[in-house]
């Protein structure tokens, strides 16, 4: 259930966001224009219905999208990738997930959570620019799986293996979408190459 995006133009972008020099600004440019390239890959099997419309010369039978999408950013990176896919997906819904880790147990703690009423038979698109360790993915999904979501994509930009086995061994049925798969994590938990910290990176705050 694995899928690494190969597009030129999300593999240019996505050097420039690896690039230690490039500051908050640009960085938070990048990570929207990546994620709306990345829209259009992750909707490409969405199912469409047949409609009818009436164009200035003629009627015309046609199609439009049948399903509603839900975006859940994980708080508070996966907040950077939301406005490039609305831009995409404009009548998508957004709910909000946020985790800590415990300091004492390394689990992923819920802290906040707000959903759309519309889960149940929703695409749910749960949105976070690294896949690291995996934990937090795979929580967030599960609390999503517990409230109706039964068709769930996992969006991020970079993934280590380490995280996609974790995502991959919890959740089977979850496709993991990324833009690159990068080596692995460091003694840290960090994704190498990677992004360094992608919420400090985004918000200014380091």
């Amino acid at each position: 259930m694995l899928k690494v995006l190969k597009h030129p133009l999300i593999t240019h972008k996505l050097t420039q966001l690896r690039r230690k020099k490039t500051y908050t600004k640009d960085f938070r440019h990048l990570t929207n224009e990546i994620a709306g390239l990345m829209a259009y890959e992750i909707t490409v099997d969405i199912p469409l219905q047949e409609v009818k419309v009436e164009t200035p010369v003629a009627e015309c039978n046609t199609f439009q999208v049948c399903d509603e999408i839900v975006l859940v950013p994980i708080l508070r990176a996966g907040l950077g990738m939301v406005d490039g896919i609305l831009r995409m997906v404009p009548t998508a819904k957004v709910g909000h997930m946020g985790l800590y880790r415990n300091e004492e147990t390394l689990d992923p703690v819920t802290y906040y959570a707000k959903f759309p009423d519309n889960l149940p038979g929703s695409i749910v698109m749960v949105l976070d620019p690294m896949l690291a360790t995996g934990g937090s993915a795979t929580a967030a999904i599960a609390e999503l799986k517990s409230q109706g979501a039964s068709n769930i994509k996992l969006v991020c930009i970079v993934g280590a293996p380490e995280g996609v086995q974790r995502v991959e061994t919890d959740h089977p049925d979850v496709e993991i979408i990324l833009a690159a798969l990068d080596d692995g994590l460091n003694e840290k938990g960090y994704i190498v190459p990677g992004l360094g910290d992608a919420g400090d990176r985004l918000f200014g705050t380091k």
